[in-house]
């Protein structure tokens, strides 16, 4: 397939907008930075994410710093981003973002501080 058209570029923004606020094209790819609160954080963030994509059969490309991942989607055999990666994205989003609900016995990382695991943007 050959690159998207100005329309199609489009619409796809406007699906990004609304489906996945927090995650932006740039290069041709679907793309988000999570941001940890250290090393140990970054990498077990990077294995859940790797988890999941080997599991849906559609691999990101992760570049994973001492204080954040990011995650960068394109379906290269259509060279263009696809529903695959939006619906990854989505699932991406789902389970890095899951935190116990108010009530629940499980208590939850710490939003701040020393503890904080995965938070803001």
């Amino acid at each position: 397939m050959t690159a998207q058209s100005g329309d199609t570029e489009t619409r796809l923004a406007e699906q990004v907008a609304q489906r996945l606020p927090r995650w932006r094209i740039e290069d041709g790819h679907l793309c988000r930075d999570y941001a940890t609160n250290g090393w140990r954080a970054s990498v077990l963030l990077a294995n859940g994410i790797a988890h999941l994509a080997e599991v849906a059969w559609h691999h990101p490309d992760l570049t994973i710093r001492w204080a954040g991942v990011e995650v960068r989607l394109r379906t290269h055999s259509d060279d263009a981003i696809t529903e695959k990666d939006l619906e990854l994205a989505e699932m991406i989003e789902k389970v890095a973002g899951w935190r116990p609900d108010a009530g629940s016995a499980l208590e939850g990382a710490p939003l701040e501080g020393q503890w904080r695991y995965v938070g803001g943007d």
